[in-house]
C-alpha cells in the first residue's frame, strides 16, 4: 500500500497488492531497510531487478500467465516475464499497474519528510504518498477524501476532486482503497454502456484511447419459448451505446485518475467504519492480513490500517457491507421514505466463437423462457471484438420457488435452439456472477451520512429497462465528488450531493423508468402489458407509481408448495458444471483464513433452511458455497465453501431468515476478472 520512486533510474519497483505490506520496509529509521526481500518471502528466489520495467514504471516484456508464483497468502500475485528477468504486478489495459506495495530504493527514506502525526511523507509517481505512524496497535493515514470501491463511481469521484482541485488551484488528497486484488478484478457486467457520463467527465475519452469502439450495430429482442424466437420491438434504444469490457474501462479511469494524483489501493479489503465520538464517520478500518481458521495469528500476520478522511465515500457497488451498515446506522432508507431495495443475479460468460457467426456490434436481450410466467428475468448476448460475445442471465432474487437454480437455468437458455448453434465450436475464455439494484426510483435511499456519502451502485442508481446502471453510477460520484470539493474548500454541506442528485438527469431518468421493475409483480405477460404502456403511451408519465413486493428473501416460498426442479446434465460443450466455471472465473481465497461468510444462528440452517425450504442457500449461489453434507451420522449439515465465493452477494440477500452475513475476506482474494 506504498508508491516509492527509485531516483537513480527513475523507475519504479512495483509489488503486488498481495505480497508486501509497507510497514516491514518503511519508517522514519532508515536502517529498517536493511531486510532482504528473500528473507522475509523466501518464495522470491531472486532480486528485484529494475530491467523488468521501463522508465514509465509499465513493463517492458509482456506478462506471461503461464508461470503464476504463489504469495504469502497462497495465491498467485505476480507472473514471471522469463528466467532472468524480475517480475511485474498485475498488468493492467494501457500497460499501467496497479498495485499496492512498491519498494523504496533504501537511501531515499533518509530524504522522508516527517510530519506533525508521525506520518513519512515521501517522493512518489504521483504526488506524494504516506507512510504509517509507528503507532503499536494499528497504524492510521490521513486524507482529504477517502473512497471506498475503485469501480465506476469509486474512480469517477476521484478524478472529478482532482479536476476541481486543478481548476482551483488547491491540493486535496484523495485515496482509493479496492478488495480486489487489482483494479477491475472484481468489476463484472452486461456491458452495454451508455457514454452520456464519460462524456461529461474525461470529453476526450476518443482521442485518449479508452477501451471502447465497438458501437452498437443492431438491437433485437426476442420473446423466448422453450423452442422458439418471437421477435418484438425492441425498447432498449442503444443508438449511440457501445460494447465493452467494464473491467477494461475502470482499468483506464484508474489510470486517468493516478494521472491526476489519486492514490489507489488494490488488495485491501475496507471491513469496518471508524467514528468519531459524535458517531460521525471519520474513515475506514482494512482487515487484518495473516489469520488462521482458528484465529491464530500465521508467520505472516499484519494488523489492518486506519484510513481517516474528512470525507468518506463509499463506492462498494450492489450490496456492500459497509454501506449497508451505515445505511442501517443512520435510518437512510427511512429518511427518504424509500422502499426496500429488489436485486438480481446476474451470471455471465465470455466466450469465443467462430468468426463465420460473430457480428460485432450485435446486441440481443430476451425474455422468457428458461425461467418460468412467475419469474422476472432475462438474458444478453452482446457480440464484442476479436470474435467474443458476452452472454448472462439476470434472474430477481424475488423469484417463489425455492427448487429454482440460477446456474441452472443459465446452462438451460444456452441450449435453446436459437442461442446453441452460435456457442458450438467456441471456447468459455470468462465466467462469473454478481448481484445487481432493480429497486430504482422507488428504493433510493437518503445518501448523505455524517462525514461522507453513498455512491453508485451501493445506493442504488440502475436503470431496469434500460439495463444499465454504470452512467448513471459515474454521474452519481462526479456529483458526490463535486459536493465534498465544496465541503474541503468551503465548509458547505454534503447536503449539496443530495440536492445535486434529485436536480441530475440521474433523477429524471430514473423517475420516467420507475414502474417497469414493479409491474412484474403481477407476471409476465401483464408485465410486458404494462411496461409497454409505461413506454409507449405514458413515456414516464403515469400519476401512479407503483410499489415493490415482498423483500427478496421474503419472497421464497416453502418447498411443500413447489416440486424439484430436475436440470439436465452438462454436456460439457455448451453447458458446464459449476466447478468448470469456477476455475474460469480466476477465484482464489487463501484456504486458511476465517470464513467471511458468518452464519448468525448456526442452528438455522438445519432447524428451518433445510426443513422448510429444501436448503435453498445451495442452489442460489453460483459457486457451490454452500452445501449439505452428511456428518458422521448420516445426518445432513451446511458446510460453506467459502474459498469458492465470486463476491455476488446472492446469499446476503436471499438466505429466507436473513442468516448469512458477507463480510470481506482478506484482500486481494475473489475472483480476477479480466475481460468481464
Amino acid at each position: 500500500m506504498f508508491r516509492f520512486l527509485s531516483k537513480s533510474n527513475n523507475t519504479i519497483r512495483k509489488l503486488s497488492s498481495k505480497s508486501f505490506h509497507p510497514t516491514l520496509y518503511a519508517s522514519s529509521s532508515p536502517h529498517h531497510c536493511k531486510s532482504k526481500i528473500s528473507t522475509i518471502h523466501p518464495q522470491i528466489a531472486s532480486p528485484i531487478s529494475s530491467n523488468a520495467f521501463d522508465s514509465s514504471g509499465s513493463s517492458s516484456k509482456p506478462s506471461d500467465s503461464r508461470y503464476p508464483t504463489g504469495s504469502p497468502n497462497g495465491s498467485p500475485f505476480f507472473r514471471a516475464l522469463d528466467r532472468n528477468s524480475s517480475f511485474s504486478g498485475p498488468q493492467m489495459a494501457g500497460n499501467r499497474f496497479f498495485s499496492s506495495g512498491y519498494l523504496l530504493n533504501c537511501k531515499n527514506l533518509k530524504n522522508g519528510k516527517g510530519n506533525r502525526r508521525g506520518f513519512l511523507r515521501v517522493g512518489s509517481f504521483v504526488g506524494e504518498s504516506r507512510a504509517f505512524s509507528s503507532e503499536p496497535d494499528r497504524e492510521s493515514m490521513e486524507y482529504d477524501v477517502v473512497i471506498v470501491g475503485a469501480g465506476p463511481s469509486g474512480l469517477s469521484a476521484a478524478i472529478r476532486l482532482k479536476q476541481m482541485c486543478r481548476a482551483k488551484d488547491v491540493d486535496f488528497s484523495v485515496c482509493v482503497v479496492e478488495k480486489g486484488a487489482e483494479v477491475g478484478a472484481h468489476i463484472l457486467s452486461g456491458n452495454v454502456f451508455e457514454p452520456r457520463a464519460l462524456d461529461e467527465l474525461l470529453p476526450e475519452w476518443k482521442q485518449e484511447e479508452a477501451p471502447i469502439n465497438v458501437p452498437v450495430s443492431s438491437d433485437k429482442f426476442w420473446l423466448l419459448t422453450k423452442d422458439r424466437a418471437f421477435s418484438l420491438p425492441s425498447p432498449f434504444d442503444n443508438k449511440g451505446n457501445y460494447i465493452i469490457s467494464l473491467s477494461q474501462l475502470v482499468r483506464w479511469l484508474g489510470g486517468k485518475a493516478e494521472e491526476l494524483g489519486v492514490e489507489i489501493y488494490p488488495g485491501f479489503a475496507a471491513s469496518e467504519i471508524l467514528y468519531d465520538a459524535n458517531h460521525n464517520v471519520i474513515g475506514i478500518g482494512t482487515n487484518d492480513m495473516g489469520i488462521a481458521k482458528d484465529g491464530s495469528k500465521k508467520d505472516n500476520f499484519q494488523h489492518g490500517v486506519e484510513l481517516r478522511g474528512r470525507v468518506t465515500l463509499l463506492a462498494e457497488g450492489c450490496r456492500g457491507s459497509l454501506s449497508e451498515k451505515v445505511l442501517r446506522d443512520y435510518n437512510l432508507r427511512e429518511k427518504a421514505q424509500a422502499q426496500h431495495q429488489t436485486y438480481a443475479l446476474g451470471i455471465k460468460e465470455v466466450w469465443e466463437i467462430d468468426e463465420a457467426k460473430h457480428k460485432t456490434g450485435t446486441v440481443l436481450h430476451t425474455l422468457g423462457w428458461p425461467l418460468d410466467h412467475r419469474t422476472y428475468g432475462g438474458s444478453f448476448l452482446y457480440h464484442m471484438n476479436d470474435r467474443q460475445v458476452s452472454i448472462g442471465l439476470v434472474v430477481a432474487l424475488n423469484y417463489h420457488n425455492p427448487f429454482l437454480n440460477p446456474y441452472e437455468e443459465f446452462q438451460k437458455l444456452k441450449h435453446h435452439p436459437a442461442i446453441k448453434p452460435l456457442l458450438e465450436g467456441g471456447t468459455v475464455l470468462q465466467y462469473g456472477a454478481r448481484t445487481l439494484n432493480e429497486g430504482g426510483f422507488q428504493s433510493i435511499p437518503y445518501p448523505v451520512f455524517p462525514g461522507g456519502a453513498i455512491i453508485g451502485c451501493s445506493a442504488g442508481f440502475l436503470n431496469v429497462p434500460k439495463i444499465k446502471g454504470t452512467h448513471t453510477a459515474m454521474k452519481s460520484g462526479m456529483l458526490a465528488a463535486e459536493a465534498a470539493f465544496d465541503v474541503l474548500h468551503e465548509g458547505s454541506s454534503m447536503e449539496k450531493y443530495w440536492d445535486g442528485l434529485r436536480n441530475s438527469w440521474i433523477w429524471e431518468e430514473l423517475h420516467k423508468a420507475r414502474n417497469y421493475r414493479p409491474a412484474f409483480e403481477y407476471g409476465l405477460v401483464p408485465g410486458l402489458a404494462l411496461s409497454a404502456l409505461e413506454h409507449y403511451v405514458l413515456k414516464g408519465r403515469s400519476p401512479l407509481t407503483l410499489k415493490h413486493g415482498k423483500p427478496d428473501h421474503e419472497a421464497t416460498d416453502v418447498a411443500q408448495l413447489h416440486s424439484p426442479i430436475q436440470y439436465p446434465k452438462p454436456d460439457g460443450i455448451v453447458s458446464f458444471d459449476v466447478p468448470t466455471s469456477l476455475y474460469r472465473s480466476n477465484t482464489n481465497h487463501d484456504h486458511d483464513q476465517p470464513s467471511h461468510l458468518h452464519l448468525r444462528d448456526p442452528q438455522i440452517p438445519e432447524r428451518v433452511n433445510l426443513p422448510d425450504f429444501a436448503g435453498p442457500e445451495s442452489r442460489y449461489c453460483p459457486a457451490r458455497v454452500y452445501e449439505y453434507v452428511p456428518d458422521e451420522k448420516g445426518e445432513l449439515r451446511l458446510q460453506i465453501n467459502a474459498q469458492n465465493c465470486l463476491h455476488c452477494k446472492a446469499c446476503d440477500i436471499k438466505d429466507p431468515k436473513q442468516n448469512i452475513e458477507w463480510t470481506v475476506p482478506e484482500g486481494g482474494g475473489g475472483p480476477g476478472y479480466s475481460v468481464m
